[in-house]
């Protein structure tokens, strides 16, 4: 066997069982990108997905606290006055979050009130399918985001997952497999060797010690791709071993992968979007303990991330945004808990966002079935960050025009 044929087996089997099919593609979009950071594209804005999974519960989220139908539909869960993060003198932040409270302060949180679309439905399934699609009246097998891949050319984005989660629709129909990860030592190389000399002799091939002695051809080709992959890995693995956060994360599943997306974010590879998610919203019972660990967790967590990348000066870079698939009822039902509802609030926080509340609070004595009337159509907030933060003409995503909304400033 020749020695071009000895080592392109050497190295199409090391890159293999290193990487499986998806990865490289990444990386080796990553390398085209992120070597020099200010390259066009390095300094693009950011977009981070948080999904609320199981229906959050909105009303105790963003307080009517002064409502006196609130108190009233709630006489176990509504929070009282004394205890809320007051916004305005009529609407406040749940007590749990002295973070995001914090962030409102400082001007980089953004509230955006009763949202929704006509004709909700109260199905788990097919509710979290509509905002993944951005299509009520239709059944797509593409996300929004997705779409929005389209036209971002060359954009790597990740979702960051938990342990056993599925990749989300909204990112379905991207125009490359969105890398699914826990950790970035998913990225490290890993060969097939058999004993220590294997091992080098396996990566001497993939770094480009071995030469071909026919010149370009397959060999070398191959012999490139993976080198630049295993330069790109291995960078990735200095990211994370030598990143010093410049705030401090708790230590829940949620704040984790949040620094991750922080540390990808800073190393300058060009991604644009991230997808999280944060699971336990269905509270039909006992809601007020669950639901107050939940608001700590997504505010500990979002304001770390945040105060961490503004240290690092991307604070006007990023955006988070998050949804649920639909709110609660404004009745607390007989388990001290809360029944699926409709409309609800979505946060946006970031150094470009205008600070405060957007859009209308709903009306809790002007009622469909127990549900509140949804005043923005999450379509228009949709709308408003593809065209005005991610670049991408929304029309194209959602196949209609949608009004935007006041959420940035300027």
């Amino acid at each position: 066997m020749s020695q071009n044929r000895r080592d392109f087996l050497k190295l199409t089997s090391a890159g293999v069982v290193a990487w499986g099919l998806n990865v490289p593609a990444f990386l080796n979009r990553a390398v085209a990108i992120a070597p020099d950071s200010g390259k066009p594209g390095g300094k693009d804005t950011v977009l981070v997905v948080i999904e609320f999974t199981g229906g959050n519960d909105g009303l105790n989220m963003v307080v009517p606290f002064n409502d006196d139908d609130y108190k009233k539909a709630r006489p176990t869960l509504a929070i009282p006055a004394s205890q809320v993060k007051k916004i305005d003198d009529r609407i406040g932040l749940h007590p749990g979050m002295d973070g995001l409270a914090g962030l409102l302060q400082d001007g980089a949180l953004c509230v955006m009130q009763g949202v929704g679309y006509p004709n909700s439905t109260e199905s788990h399934f097919r509710s979290m399918d509509v905002w993944q699609t951005a299509a009520p009246d239709d059944f797509l097998t593409e996300g929004w985001l997705g779409k929005a891949l389209k036209g971002m050319p060359g954009a790597p984005s990740f979702h960051l997952k938990t342990s056993n989660e599925k990749s989300p629709l909204a990112l379905e129909g991207a125009p490359v497999r969105v890398p699914s990860i826990t950790t970035l030592e998913e990225f490290q190389l890993q060969t097939a060797a058999a004993n220590g000399a294997d091992g080098k002799n396996q990566r001497d091939v993939i770094e480009g010690s071995v030469k071909s002695k026919e010149g370009a051809g397959l060999l070398e080709f191959v012999q490139k791709t993976a080198a630049d992959t295993y330069a790109s890995s291995r960078r990735l693995h200095e990211i994370g071993k030598n990143y010093q956060p410049k705030a401090t994360y708790p230590n829940t599943p949620l704040a984790t992968r949040l620094k991750l997306a922080a540390q990808l974010i800073d190393a300058d590879l060009g991604a644009r979007i991230f997808y999280v998610s944060i699971d336990g919203f269905d509270t039909h019972a006992a809601q007020a303990a669950t639901h107050a660990n939940l608001m700590t967790q997504v505010s500990g967590a979002m304001t770390a991330f945040y105060k961490d990348l503004a240290a690092r000066g991307h604070g006007d870079r990023v955006l988070m945004m998050t949804f649920s698939e639909f709110g609660r009822r404004v009745k607390e039902n007989g388990s001290k808990g809360t029944d699926h509802g409709t409309a609800a609030p979505m946060l946006l926080v970031g150094g470009k966002v205008h600070a405060g509340l957007a859009g209308k609070y709903p009306s809790l004595s002007d009622l469909a079935m127990g549900n509140l009337k949804f005043t923005t159509d999450f379509r228009r907030v949709y709308a408003t960050i593809l065209d005005r933060w991610l670049g991408v003409a929304s029309k194209d995503v959602l196949g209609a025009t949608y009004e935007s909304v006041e959420i940035f400033k300027g």
